[in-house]
């Protein structure tokens, strides 16, 4: 198998010190990086790139009862690749490492007794692995930025963030994702892989803190995307529900729609969700692709045509129950006029009382474009 090591450019290189205080890093020195990319993908700079490198050595692992031989310095997800078990971008797939940054806990797996993320986690001489998680196991995931909010989301109504008072909603911030938007203005968070994973119910509890504490009935979860753990988000929008009973209270996911599935939307409803924004990168492929930084057609389509999706089974299924607010990109390096012409007319072909936002993309993470005017935007 291919294995490798993350490569620094000094001439790239803003002495930001990202790579050593974000990224979920045993260290800086090539000798014993593992390869697992968080560096790459969380540089601001581009400064680090994984290169090839073999690794002589083997250790022995045991994987769901089975003994094998891997290369040393590897990640357990790329172990687990080598002898055959598949990841999938996907929300409801058993092993799916769509963050890369060890924050969403999705690809999670029992090392040594305890729970780990795979993409991120090393194999080490005599590990144990097991890829099915215990029934009794409490999802886990990386949650920060709990704080008040001034002026909402793409799903929060338009009535609401124009009210004078100073909070409109209670917010957290869900790190990893599953894009790579070079313009992401979240990017601190959403490559962030320190920290303590939080279970549903103690990210409920903070967030229902900062609830009180503002004085809101709007309690919002974003990212990064909120959506890759798909049990620990249908777990805490339930619990936030327990913690908060109120027919006031309401709880709104903010998400770019990719892994947003019919029954992924069922679910969030039945467990509570009472708001959504959903960001659309883009009707073309290529304009998709160019927003989101993914490097996959086949993929991009797939997220983009799912996002899309969830919209219309959104404002069809749950129109009278769900408020949905959508957003609309712009900036005139990445989509033209024309585009955002035709996402306009397909969205008022699914309803008209869709609430539409036009998101200012500007020049933020690895992005150099030059922010579009006021004028441009209205």
């Amino acid at each position: 198998m291919k294995t490798y090591v993350a490569v620094h450019d000094p001439a790239r290189c803003k002495q930001c010190n990202w790579c050593s205080e974000i990224v979920a890093c045993p260290g800086a020195s090539e000798s014993i990086c593992i390869g697992c990319g968080a560096c790459v993908l969380a540089c601001p700079n581009e400064a680090l790139s994984l290169v090839e490198e073999p690794r002589e050595r083997e250790v022995t692992i045991e994987v769901d009862g089975r003994r094998a031989r891997v290369p040393e310095r590897i990640t357990v997800k790329a172990a687990l690749i080598e002898l055959g078990y598949e990841f999938n971008g996907a929300a409801d797939q058993a092993l799916s490492a769509p963050c890369g940054v060890g924050a969403c806990w999705a690809c999670a797996v029992e090392v040594n007794g305890r729970v780990r993320p795979a993409c991120v986690t090393q194999v080490r001489e005599g590990m144990t692995i097991s890829t099915s998680l215990s029934a009794a196991y409490t999802p886990r995931r990386l949650v920060l930025g709990f704080m008040g909010h001034e002026t909402g989301g793409v799903g929060t109504p338009w009535q609401v963030r124009c009210s004078p008072q100073p909070y409109v909603e209670a917010a957290c911030l869900a790190a990893g994702c599953n894009f790579r938007c070079p313009q992401c203005y979240n990017w601190s968070f959403t490559y962030q892989g320190k920290g303590v994973p939080l279970t549903p119910r103690q990210a409920a509890e903070r967030l229902t803190t900062e609830r009180r504490r503002h004085e809101v009935d709007r309690m919002l979860i974003s990212g990064g995307e909120c959506t890759l753990n798909r049990p620990w988000l249908v777990q805490f929008i339930g619990e936030l529900k327990k913690l908060n009973p109120g027919p006031e209270a309401r709880f709104h996911v903010q998400s770019n729609g990719s892994l947003l599935t019919h029954d992924y939307i069922d679910e969030l409803v039945g467990a509570g969700m009472t708001d959504t924004g959903i960001d659309l990168k883009g009707l073309e492929t290529d304009t998709f692709m160019r927003i989101t930084g993914l490097k996959d057609d086949a993929l991009a389509g797939r997220y983009r045509d799912t996002a899309w999706e969830a919209v219309r089974y959104i404002a069809e299924r749950y129109g009278d129950t769900v408020f949905l607010g959508v957003g609309i990109p712009y900036n005139g390096e990445l989509i033209s006029a024309s585009e955002v012409v035709r996402i306009g007319e397909g969205l008022v072909k699914i309803s008209p009382s869709i609430q539409v936002g036009v998101l200012r993309y500007r020049a933020d993470f690895r992005s150099r474009i030059r922010p579009p005017s006021d004028a441009e935007i209205e």
